[in-house]
């Protein structure tokens, strides 16, 4: 049985397509390892049943997990949390993996790289000791990331970020993106043409609903659905801003499921403004139940801040979960997701902060053409079966295992 290590700092029940890589090469009989924190994303605090002397090793479902010690974020995931967050799991998850390393021999390293690059740290120990291959799914871009919306100039830390993405870049014998606007930031830190492959994210099928439950009491109206992380990147002002639009016109509503850093704030902007018949916010839900929500949207809204230019190169999740849902995709977004959704004609996308913009679209061209809005959600449909199942990314990641672990 090959035994595989997965690195991310974010692991189950955080929900993160870390946990659809372990289990669904578990089930595919790879014996699979996973190396990561105490959960704690987005709440900010350790999840309910973990902490310093619970859960630190465990098995959910075949998969051996061995929890780091890391600081919690923080609610308000201020830049001292944040960073000793980041630096915690780096040099704590490092001693986990020598401690692994004498008693586990791994034929291949896959690192799960959302933000921070820090997170790649324990991986480079391995293949220093055992030159074990490592395959480096990017998905967020270093140190652009370091930079972006934070008003920082690049100094000592920027260029220590630097040496170290470009020494990962070179320790990894494959470079998996989830962009393709990715492969050129990742050309200029050196010759890697060689390794990099185009590797999307997924989605599960948001239109096959797997468990029943009572739905909260949703709105009458065109319910218009933003659905995930409600933080700072998500530009939160601006689906404020385009809500305020339609205060006073009671066709339309705007529910918001998920959880994070910026809810707080948006529920008191919610009261302030007197939106509560206009905007709605829900609170978070196990992914199983999201499809159920998606089939009573009439819409459904992706937002990413024009503030992080780094964020223009990104096709986030989310997009491809809108797919599944065969649901009409509106994008207040910059950049490729925005290319994306005006290509396969999968509904309208304005530039990132564009309400005013969005708002003439939803007034001018949806709800006029109500009976319309399903060839839109169709497109968006095909899109999907063709390009971003799990399965079809699931089977294609076993290939590249296969390849680097028999070449």
């Amino acid at each position: 049985m090959k035994k595989i290590l997965l690195i991310s700092q974010f692991f189950y029940p955080e929900n993160f397509k870390s946990n659809d890589i372990a289990f669904e090469m578990t089930r595919k009989g790879y014996e699979v390892h996973v190396l990561a924190g105490i959960p704690n994303y987005p709440r900010g605090k350790y999840y309910e049943g973990y902490g310093l002397f619970r859960k630190r090793i465990e098995s959910i479902e075949g998969v051996k997990i061995f929890r780091s010690f890391q600081f919690p974020r923080g609610v308000n995931t201020c830049s001292i949390k944040l960073a000793l967050n980041y630096l915690s799991f780096a040099l704590c998850a490092s001693v986990w993996s020598l401690f692994l390393l004498l008693f586990n021999r791994y034929e291949v390293i896959i690192i799960h790289q959302t933000s921070p690059i820090t997170q790649s740290l324990p991986a480079l120990c391995i293949n220093f000791f055992r030159k074990t291959p490592i395959i480096l799914w990017v998905l967020d871009l270093w140190p652009e990331a370091y930079l972006s919306g934070s008003g920082r100039k690049p100094g000592l830390i920027y260029k220590l970020l630097n040496w170290f993405t470009k020494t990962i870049y070179q320790k990894s014998t494959k470079i998996l993106i989830s962009s393709k606007a990715f492969r050129a930031s990742i050309l200029g830190q050196g010759n890697f043409s060689h390794k990099i492959i185009y590797f999307p994210n997924w989605s599960i099928d948001f239109k096959v609903k797997t468990v029943d439950f009572v739905l909260p009491e949703l709105p009458d109206g065109f319910i218009i659905m933003f659905a995930g992380n409600i933080g700072i990147s998500q530009d939160v002002e601006s689906i404020l801003n385009l809500a305020l639009e339609f205060k006073d016109d009671h066709r339309v509503k705007f529910v918001i499921i998920g959880d994070g850093s910026k809810r707080k704030w948006l529920t008191g902007q919610i009261d302030s403004l007197d939106l509560g018949q206009v905007l709605f916010l829900l609170g978070q839900y196990p992914l199983e139940w999201m499809p159920n929500f998606y089939d009573k949207a009439d819409a459904m809204l992706l937002t990413l801040s024009g503030d992080f230019l780094d964020l223009n190169l990104y096709v986030p999740a989310k997009l491809q979960s809108y797919l599944s849902s065969g649901k009409p995709i509106l994008g207040m977004i910059n950049g490729a997701s925005n290319e994306l959704i005006n290509e396969i004609e999968c509904g309208y996308a304005v530039g990132a902060g564009k309400y005013k913009e969005m708002a003439d679209v939803i007034r001018n061209k949806l709800l006029p053409n109500i009976l319309s809005l399903s060839v839109l959600g169709q497109n968006g449909r095909l899109y999907y079966e063709n390009f971003f199942t799990q399965h079809q990314c699931i089977e294609n990641l076993c290939r590249i295992i296969d390849d680097n672990i028999n070449s």
